[in-house]
């Protein structure tokens, strides 16, 4: 049979770095260009200068220093040995030299092989006129001699003046090279800022979509969810970020409907308030805040508190599940609200602060599942929400004297007036049904559960000043 392809995996966060690194090698490029040619440009520049700078230094000394020194020594104002022709000869030398070396142009170092020749020419010259005066020639031998020097000399000063003036053009033509290289490399800048600008919002539309599709159809899975059709199911997004919640929102709707058979079967007075229970966790309004919440951090580009708040939430569902377990590790159960308030507190920002103070001794310890959460949901929903300015939150669990652990949710909301305190206790106590206790219902059902499950009585402890905020309370008993 033939197999149908996999649809590939992708990865917000991976599409993301992808297209960072991208970018940023978009902009490098053009600065290294940009910084390479003008590095080269400079050393032609600078290279031309001083090859200028030497030549009318050579030139200076051909002219002066040459036809002086030897018109000295013949006419006997110095000794040939005292005269500093060869030194001057040197320096001419080491200049062509070093300018032969750093010339670019081919036809200026001819000009430059050209002065080589004419310089050796003069040495022999020089040469010529130390013998004359070594055997004694007739002074006009010497004066003719002298004369080739001059000739010499002033051969190679025309040299070195029309080697100046082919560099000084070099030299102009690297200045519009430059400019050209300038203006191309804006031209480039220009099409790259372009580009980047183009990829920038492709990226973004590209990350949005792949996010706001899959959570819509989440969002749908959600209703249908909380209309009771547990049968529902959302395909896999293919996105790496989203699968564990849309796997877990399947999971989640399949382990319910296996609690209600299993309920049906075998626990029917444990059923309804096991269900109304694992229900209160996906209430539509907290879903789809949530959704709405993701999305919008989705399209106003906030990728990381996507994950963030996408993380928190498939966990809050994965804990809420337990594999079917009714007891998890205590743990488990700090994790799980704060994982609700980790949601929380991304669509509350201005207005919510919590903490959770946990003893460590108690890790291990099993203790019944979703005993916290409701708590913290009426803290924010009826505390927090009504009161003006910022609230805050602290859910703990710390032991007592009497080796009991004690579980407090302690908010700064607008509290209870004494009268509505007292009406409240008498709730938690009565047998009504859910449409009369359903602004309790999140105490009640926590209150109900708790001794149902634990062989001594453990009842809520409610303490609430008006404007002031609430505790909620309760003990149970600690085994190692």
């Amino acid at each position: 049979m033939k197999k149908t392809a996999k649809a590939k995996t992708k990865s917000i966060k991976k599409t993301l770095w992808f297209s960072y690194f991208l970018i940023l090698i978009l902009m490098i490029i053009p600065a290294i260009g940009s910084i390479s040619i003008t590095q080269y440009h400079t050393n032609q520049y600078n290279q031309i200068i001083k090859n200028v700078s030497r030549a009318n230094k050579i030139n200076q000394i051909i002219k002066q220093d040459v036809s002086n020194e030897i018109w000295e020594i013949v006419a006997g104002k110095k000794t040939f040995a005292e005269g500093r022709q060869y030194e001057i000869l040197s320096e001419i030398e080491t200049g062509i030299s070093e300018m032969l070396e750093t010339t670019l142009l081919k036809d200026n170092r001819q000009k430059l092989e050209v002065a080589n020749r004419a310089e050796k020419t003069l040495k022999k010259y020089i040469d010529l006129l130390g013998e004359q005066i070594k055997n004694n020639n007739p002074v006009s031998q010497r004066e003719e001699t002298l004369e080739e020097v001059r000739g010499c000399a002033s051969l190679m000063n025309d040299i070195f003046q029309d080697f100046i003036v082919a560099e000084i053009q070099t030299l102009s033509e690297t200045n519009d090279s430059i400019r050209q290289s300038s203006i191309l490399l804006s031209i480039v800048q220009v099409v790259i800022v372009i580009f980047v600008i183009f990829l920038a919002f492709f990226s973004m539309y590209s990350v949005s979509e792949s996010i706001r599709q899959p959570i819509h159809s989440m969002e749908i899975l959600s209703t249908k969810i909380a209309s009771g059709d547990l049968a529902a199911r959302v395909e896999r997004p293919n996105v790496e970020e989203l699968d564990n919640l849309s796997g877990n929102l399947n999971t989640m709707a399949g382990k319910i409907n296996e609690l209600i058979e299993e309920n049906i079967r075998e626990q029917k007075n444990l059923q309804k308030e096991e269900m109304k229970t694992l229900q209160a966790q996906i209430t539509p309004h907290f879903l789809y805040n949530t959704f709405d919440t993701i999305i919008w951090l989705a399209e106003s580009g906030q990728t990381e508190q996507v994950v963030e708040i996408t993380k928190a939430f498939s966990n809050f569902f994965r804990i809420s599940l337990s594999k079917g377990h009714d007891w998890i590790p205590i743990e488990q159960e700090f994790e799980h609200v704060k994982s609700y308030l980790t949601v929380q507190k991304i669509r509350y920002r201005d207005i919510l602060d919590y903490s959770i103070d946990f003893d460590e001794r108690l890790t291990g310890t099993m203790v019944l599942k979703l005993i916290l959460q409701p708590l913290v949901e009426n803290a924010i929903y009826h505390g927090i929400k009504n009161k003006r300015g910022r609230g805050s939150l602290k859910v703990s669990a710390l032991l007592d004297h009497e080796n009991n652990i004690v579980f407090s949710v302690e908010d700064n909301g607008k509290g209870f007036t004494q009268e509505r305190l007292e009406q409240v206790k008498r709730e938690l106590k009565s047998e009504g049904s859910s449409e009369d206790l359903q602004h309790i219902y999140g105490l009640y059902n926590v209150n109900k559960r708790l001794n149902l499950y634990y062989d001594k009585p453990v009842n809520l402890e409610i303490e609430s000043v008006l404007d002031k905020g609430t505790i909620v309370s309760f003990k149970i008993p600690w085994s190692r």
